[in-house]
Order: structure tokens, then C-alpha cells, then sequence
């Protein structure tokens, strides 16, 4: 496992309060979850100040997936 996905699994444990277990690649943030859309912004707020990175606005809609994050992550350290 990465770096990233595991630093992205604690913050969404801390920030969801889901079991780490629980959390996969796959993932859907809110169906599988359970993460509304405010807990979604608290997550991206979250990941943007750990990696010191800006996800767009219109790029929050796309991101669906603990998969969507980390490769949203990856791409921004390139």
C-alpha cells in the first residue's frame, strides 16, 4: 500500500469515524461510508492541508471514490 492511501485511510477514519478496516481503493465515500457532502468537504479541507495541495471546485463532484482521492493526491505531487 501507498503512503498516500494510508495517510488517506487515517484521515478518513479520523474525520468519518468508519473503521480502517472498512476503508478500500474502492471505496465509494458516501455509499460505503457513509459520509455526507459536508463530511466529504471536511475530508477534501483534510487532505488539501496534509498534502498542501487545492483541489478545484469542480473537481470535488468527480471524487467519489478512496481511489478518486489518491490518485487526485498522487497527480498533484508530480
Amino acid at each position: 500500500m501507498s503512503a498516500i492511501f494510508e495517510k488517506v485511510k487515517e484521515i478518513l477514519v479520523d474525520q468519518l469515524g468508519v473503521e480502517i478496516a472498512d476503508i478500500k481503493m474502492e471505496s465509494n465515500i458516501q455509499e460505503d461510508l457513509g459520509a455526507d457532502s459536508i463530511a466529504v468537504m471536511e475530508v477534501v479541507v483534510e487532505i488539501e492541508t496534509e498534502f498542501g495541495m487545492e483541489v478545484p471546485e469542480e473537481e470535488l463532484l468527480q471524487i467519489k471514490t478512496v481511489g478518486d482521492i489518491v490518485t487526485r493526491v498522487e497527480n498533484s505531487q508530480k
